[in-house]
Order: structure tokens, then C-alpha cells, then sequence
């Protein structure tokens, strides 16, 4: 349609709608309906096909979308400001725990929950490979602030820091595993809050965490060297990881920008596929971590991941708003580190992912 009246449309419709009123009074014994009432099927056909497409023909087409911007937004996201550590001041008070930058804009802040001893197949897990909370706060261009994160509770725990969330307007986007035949039972749940007052948003963080048995905070001790051939993990992912608290961290972060409910995230922030190995002896390690995709992407890093002897957690969302949408399949392994970060390449290639120097808090 043009989106142009046509003047003689409504010639034709009334030449109709006269024969019709003929033929009715000619054969139908019903009293007549009055003129101003009746329409005819025929009559109501062109009216009943313009219904809703006013709005269109009022619209620009416009050009088409830029992936790499988030998807077809009609109007610009908004984007996040870069702050300091010291800006976020009385947000580490409200947490009860310094936190640190990730980059230039996302304040970010640990949990780890050094009181869990979780064992999977056999395997103790260490704090580093799985074991901990972590939140990042982002302040916006329009004043407000978007916080994101992941809270590590046990199973008798759950429902308690749910209600404690949920009673302090903090949603809760994504409730999941990721390990595998694990005890005692932990779950992850994450979390996602917006507003303008972001030490009331920490005040209710910190509520839910003291339902849990997190243990405050302590200073990070310096990690010692690792017993694993980080050479050959650094060579066959084709980037350089990092020594994180004893355990060997490589991430790699979507190329697209994604927007969150209107708002552009920072890169790294709830967009990464993040591999950790845990070191075992004799070059061997437990690995555990995710692969972030968007949904063509999936089945072939299944494949992919299986081919490699890599298990495969859970296959979810971890938002509830994301453009374009991601999925996460959260995985496990243990055998030699190298051959496992090999299987890992594949599985990086087969995404729209960049590597980047990981940098505290961007898991």
C-alpha cells in the first residue's frame, strides 16, 4: 500500500452498498434496517484491512539494523559512564567489602565462599574454579545505575536469600548449576537490579548475602605459581590468561554491543565465555566455566564441546532483557590442560568472541 487515500474507493463502496440495500429489500422479510446501521461484508472488507496499518504507513522504514549495535533499536541506547573506585565508596560500605574496576565503567565486588567444601566426581573444588558471588555495578548517562551478578548459595539457602531479594525489588534472572554430581548441593542464581540509588540496591545485596554463610571479607592473598603448562593453555587458546588466586583464568568477550533493557554494557560484563582451569598435578586440571552464544551458535559449539571430551552443565540464560539474545553452556572437565584448552579453541572459533586481558572481576 502507498499509504494514499483513494478517492474513488469510496465511489465504488457506495455504488455496492446501494445494490446490496436493494437485494435485502427485495428478498429479505426482516424489517428494514435502518441506512445508517447497515454494512454490508463487502463494504466493511477495505475498512477491516486498514485497521492497525495507520501507524505503519506513518513510519520511515529507515535503514537497516547495525548488528554490531545491539539489534533494531529505534532509539540509541544509553550508554554507561566511566567512573573510579572512590565513586562507588558507599556502595563497598552498604556491601561491607572493598571492590575494584573492571575497566573504566563496571564496579565490581567478590564473594568468595571460602566456607563451602564441594567436592564433583571426586574432585575438590576450589574457591577459584566455581566457588563464589560476585555483583558489578554501572552508572548510566540518564542518571541511573544497572547492577549485575551471580550469588553462590547452598541449597538450604536458597529460598531465604530468594525472599530477601525479591522483598528488596532485586530480580532474579537465571537459577542454575554449574557443576556437575556435586555435594553438598550449590546452586547459582543471578541477579539484576535499576535504579538511581545504588547503596540501596547494595543494601539489599548485602541482606540477602548475610542469609547466607559467606564469609566476610579478607584480604587476597598473592598467588603462587601454578602447576600447569600455561604456555601451552596460553598457545592453544591463541590469548594470555591470568593467574587468579591459584587458579588459571582465559576469557573472551562477545564482539557485539549488548544492550540490556535500553543500556549498552561495558565489554565483559555478562557477555563472556570464561574458561578455568584448576590445577590437578602431572599437567592435568579441572575445568570448568562458560561459553557464551547467541542462539545459531549453539548446536554447533555442542558438537563441538562433546567432540573435545568437554561435559556439558546447563544450556540457559543468564538475563532476561538481552539484545541480541545469549545463551550459556556452562561446562566441566578433567583431563591434560592443554588438550583441554585445544577442545576449547574450537568451540571459541565457532563464536563471535575476542579475547581480552582479564582483568578482577569481569567473570
Amino acid at each position: 500500500m502507498s499509504g494514499q487515500p483513494h478517492e474513488d474507493t469510496d465511489n465504488h463502496d457506495t455504488h455496492d452498498r446501494n445494490q446490496d440495500r436493494d437485494t435485502d429489500r427485495d428478498t429479505d422479510p426482516r424489517p428494514a434496517t435502518p441506512r445508517r446501521l447497515l454494512l454490508t461484508t463487502a463494504a466493511l472488507a477495505p475498512v477491516l484491512a486498514g485497521i492497525g496499518t495507520a501507524p505503519a504507513r506513518a513510519q520511515s522504514p529507515g535503514p537497516a539494523p547495525d548488528p554490531t549495535k545491539g539489534g533494531g533499536h529505534q532509539h540509541e541506547p544509553i550508554q554507561p559512564m566511566t567512573t573510579t573506585a572512590a565513586d562507588w565508596k558507599r556502595v563497598a560500605q552498604a556491601l561491607g567489602r572493598p571492590g575494584s574496576m573492571a575497566g573504566d565503567k563496571a564496579y565490581h565486588t567478590r564473594f568468595p565462599r571460602g566456607d563451602l567444601d564441594v567436592v564433583s566426581y571426586g574432585v575438590p573444588v576450589s574457591t577459584g574454579l566455581a566457588l563464589g558471588s560476585h555483583v558489578a555495578f554501572v552508572r548510566y548517562a540518564d542518571g541511573n545505575v544497572l547492577v549485575m551478578g551471580d550469588l553462590t548459595v547452598t541449597e538450604g539457602e536458597l529460598q531465604e536469600v530468594t525472599d530477601v531479594l525479591q522483598a528488596h525489588g532485586i530480580e532474579q534472572t537465571a537459577l542454575h548449576k554449574h557443576l556437575l554430581a556435586h555435594s553438598p548441593e550449590v546452586w547459582w542464581t543471578h541477579v539484576h537490579a535499576h535504579g538511581r540509588d545504588p547503596v540501596a540496591i547494595a543494601r539489599g545485596l548485602r541482606a540477602a548475602l548475610d542469609r547466607t554463610a559467606s564469609p566476610p571479607a579478607e584480604p587476597t592473598p598473592r598467588p603462587g605459581p601454578i602447576d600447569l603448562d600455561t604456555d601451552g593453555i596460553d598457545a592453544a587458546l591463541g590469548m594470555k590468561g591470568s593467574n587468579d588466586g591459584g587458579v588459571y583464568k582465559a576469557t573472551f568477550a562477545r564482539r557485539e554491543v549488548i544492550i540490556e533493557g535500553g543500556m549498552a554494557l561495558p565489554r565483559g560484563l555478562g557477555a563472556i565465555s570464561a574458561f578455568i582451569f584448576q590445577p590437578l598435578g602431572g599437567g592435568k586440571a579441572a575445568l570448568n566455566g562458560d561459553v557464551v552464544l547467541v542462539a545459531e551458535e549453539v548446536q554447533n559449539a555442542i558438537k563441538i564441546l562433546r567432540a573435545g571430551g568437554i561435559g556439558l552443565v546447563e544450556l540457559h540464560n543468564h538475563g532476561l532483557r538481552d539484545e541480541p539474545r545469549l545463551f550459556f553452556i556452562h561446562l566441566w572437565a578433567v583431563g591434560d590442560a592443554v588438550e583441554l584448552a585445544k577442545a576449547l579453541r574450537k568451540a571459541v572459533d565457532a563464536t563471535n568472541v575476542v579475547a581480552v586481558l582479564r582483568e578482577r572481576g569481569t567473570s
